[in-house]
């Protein structure tokens, strides 16, 4: 296997643990932020998790952009301009918004705050990643959800 096949197997494995931290912290955030409740070590930590797998498979994508033949493809087919420019800007986004989310919440001593900036700012992430998924399986038929790609 060569470099381009290893780092496409190590991105769409990957996507299974960010997308889990990521659905997990929105789960904890929103618990944490309707229930009032503590902001734990615990919460820290998942979301530093969170924001550290989410920034790895931004590298593995990163590199796996300049390194596919997917993004070679011309933007005026569909399958190209999702790969070329909408997976690219929308996941991007996705991490800014977990990294912004992340920052925001360390910067407020109120726990219930805490939770508010994970949940919402985690929260818009996770949809933009689902919205980016879905229209990967619109545009590229050999596609699923949940399979390895």
């Amino acid at each position: 296997m060569d470099l381009y096949g290893i780092l496409k197997s190590a991105h769409s494995g990957w996507r299974y643990v960010v997308f889990l931290l990521l659905v997990v912290a929105v789960i904890q955030a929103l618990a944490g932020w309707f229930g009032k409740k503590t902001y734990t070590e615990g919460n820290r930590k998942l979301n530093v998790f969170t924001l550290i797998s989410a920034h790895i498979q931004l590298v593995f994508g990163l590199i796996l952009y300049f390194l596919s033949p997917l993004t070679k493809m011309a933007s005026s087919e569909a399958i190209g301009r999702y790969w070329k420019m909408e997976h690219i800007s929308i996941m991007i986004l996705a991490i800014v918004l977990i990294t912004v989310g992340n920052a925001k919440s360390k910067k407020v001593t109120d726990a219930v705050a805490k939770h508010k900036n994970i949940a919402i700012f985690f929260g818009l992430a996770l949809v933009f990643i689902v919205v980016a998924i879905f229209m990967m399986t619109k545009v590229g038929p050999t596609k699923t959800f949940f399979g390895m790609s």
